[in-house]
């Protein structure tokens, strides 16, 4: 069983009419998921980030894989911060041995109790402190619901990204821009979305984990899949046109940029393809080549 350290206070679960819809009123709870692991050096600036957001119905899932730095002080210093803020959000901290960021990212998912889930690992951050106000007054067509058209929601919010150093300063705009109108085709022109700004229904993420058998491209795998079901079900995709978040642009993925090129490309052959996969691959290569 996951750790869940008592130092953490939770406060009292939002009803779950407030959940789903609160009033009549479009009024989701957030889950934002941290994977940590020896994080000392990004994480404050995201856990700041998650506390100074003005939107109040908020979950933090942090999943640590046992750092043995500073990460667990920073944590535990934050629950107390936020025990006593004004605008206190419930937490969650599970710290255990894991096989790698995606199967903590999917023990993160087990454990939700949102309505949306957001992926901020460290160093990521939300774009400013009314980023998840914005993106629910963004869905203006879907105040004043009956309980039954609360579950027509949309499956998936998204937006656009900002590249940031590991000091938190701004690069530039992220390159891949979201399209105005998603859909899992988009994805063969590469992830025009940036996984920390597609926000997921929870009940369609538990449905849909991450595939360990991708170390590296496995975010892309599954926003394709919940794309492809959200199509199937004739279930919206949400355009914010919000900026939703500053990315760090030095995770692991990037790191790793030729593994994690192979990978994408048997996953884009699983989805689009060999060939319609391997000709786009072909045009990435040339555009890291011209517009790195």
């Amino acid at each position: 069983m996951p750790e869940v350290d008592p130092a953490s206070p939770v406060p009292p679960s939002s009803t779950e009419a407030q959940q789903k819809c609160f009033d009549g009123t479009f009024f989701p709870k957030f889950t934002v998921i941290t994977v940590t692991y020896n994080a000392e050096q990004t994480l404050e600036r995201t856990l700041k980030s998650v506390a100074s957001q003005t939107y109040p119905n908020i979950e933090h899932v942090i999943v640590d894989g046992v750092s043995n730095d500073g990460t667990l002080s920073l944590i535990q210093e934050y629950a107390e911060d936020n025990s006593v803020c004004e605008h206190q959000h419930e937490i969650c901290f599970i710290r255990e041995p894991d096989r790698g960021l995606y199967d903590a990212m999917n023990k993160a998912i087990d454990a939700a109790n949102g309505d949306y889930l957001i992926f901020l690992n460290a160093g990521d951050k939300f774009h400013s402190p009314d980023t998840l106000s914005k993106v629910v007054e963004s869905v203006g067509t879907y105040t004043n619901l009956t309980s039954e058209e609360c579950e027509q929601r949309p499956a998936v919010l998204y937006g656009e990204t900002d590249l940031v150093d590991e000091n938190g300063s701004f690069v530039r705009h992220r390159r891949l821009q979201a399209p105005t109108h998603l859909t899992w085709r988009s994805f063969l022109n590469g992830m025009l979305v940036c996984h920390q700004s597609f926000y997921v229904r929870t009940e369609l993420a538990k449905d849909f984990h991450y595939d360990l058998n991708y170390r590296f491209s496995a975010d892309f795998d599954w926003c394709v899949r919940i794309m492809k079901y959200a199509e199937a079900k004739q279930m919206l995709l949400h355009n914010t046109q919000e900026i939703l978040t500053d990315y760090l642009s030095e995770g692991m993925t990037t790191k790793n940029k030729r593994k994690s090129l192979f990978e994408r490309l048997r996953i884009m052959c699983r989805h689009y393809g060999c060939l319609a996969a391997i000709r786009q691959h072909l045009w990435f290569v040339v555009r890291a080549i011209t517009k790195p």
